[in-house]
């Protein structure tokens, strides 16, 4: 199956202009940014389709029992309707596809990366009113319910299993090597969720030279975000010189530059002798 391709320029400026907004509201929506990232990648995905998206995720809320009980019955009531009923669920096969990383995508295909199915047990536990966000641990993210006193974790990607202290543990030694700390169950932002979201696209992307676009696009997206590396900008940089756009990168890399030359300027001057190399591309 053909991975998908982004929408037509016209299309695609009007969904960056709105993914900047809810990005930058007061409480920007998880779902909604995460469906604009769909439209981008998927030039099939229309309004009507992302409508359609959040229905499915407020149908599937409308199915969890009314306020079962604290934060574990939360848990196990979301482990038997989205895993075991619905079947939402993850293999390693999954991170060979990009649809994997889009919502929409997932929610009809009940398969994804770990964090986009914590997306869709995150979308459909808070629209339940459960105390539902997500925990980026290193390597591996999962949801977490209630609060740190009494803090359940679910892995979204085995089906919702309930994780034990000593089950998170092991996923954080098995991702790093070193222990769990308590610093690392601490709620994700959504925007860093978004950005984890769009990394995992990059990565996709950089591992598929003939894809440069959809790694240009993410880094784009990515750039939207109020809070980014700085370092995005010589990524961009150099898929605009990979897509031959030197002028573009040239660009990009003396506003790099610019930001680098601030705490090292001897770095920022390599950068802009690969500013003056794109250029020399140009004759």
């Amino acid at each position: 199956m053909r991975p998908p391709f982004p929408p037509p320029p016209e299309r695609s400026a009007e969904l960056r202009r709105r993914f900047a907004e809810e990005a930058r509201a007061e409480r920007p929506d998880l779902s909604t940014l995460c469906l604009l990232v769909s439209a981008q990648a998927d030039g099939t995905l229309d309004e009507a389709g992302i409508d359609a998206a959040q229905v499915e995720l407020d149908r599937l809320a409308g199915l969890l029992p009314f306020r079962p009980g604290g934060a574990r019955a939360w848990a196990v009531a979301l482990r038997e309707l989205l895993g075991e009923q619905c079947g939402f669920r993850g293999s390693a096969a999954d991170y060979q596809r990009l649809e994997s990383s889009l919502l929409h995508a997932v929610l009809v295909r009940r398969r994804g990366l770990p964090i986009l199915l914590s997306v869709v047990w995150m979308e459909v536990a808070r629209r339940a009113g459960a105390p539902v966000y997500g925990v980026a641990l290193p390597g591996h993210f999962v949801v977490g319910l209630g609060e740190a006193d009494e803090q359940v974790l679910a892995d979204p990607f085995d089906g919702g299993r309930v994780l034990s202290g000593k089950d998170a543990e092991l996923l954080v030694v098995g991702a790093t090597g070193a222990p769990l700390d308590a610093s690392m169950l601490v709620p994700a932002d959504p925007l860093d969720v978004v950005l984890r979201i769009l990394n995992n696209i990059r990565a996709w992307a950089a591992a598929r030279v003939e894809r440069s676009d959809v790694g240009l696009w993410a880094v784009e997206l990515s750039l939207l975000l109020p809070s980014h590396p700085a370092r995005l900008r010589y990524e961009r940089a150099q898929l605009l010189v990979r897509r031959g756009d030197f002028l573009g990168a040239a660009e990009e890399l003396d506003a790099y530059a610019e930001v680098v030359g601030a705490v090292d300027e001897g770095a920022a001057e390599r950068v802009r002798g690969e500013a003056r190399a794109a250029r020399a591309l140009l004759n």
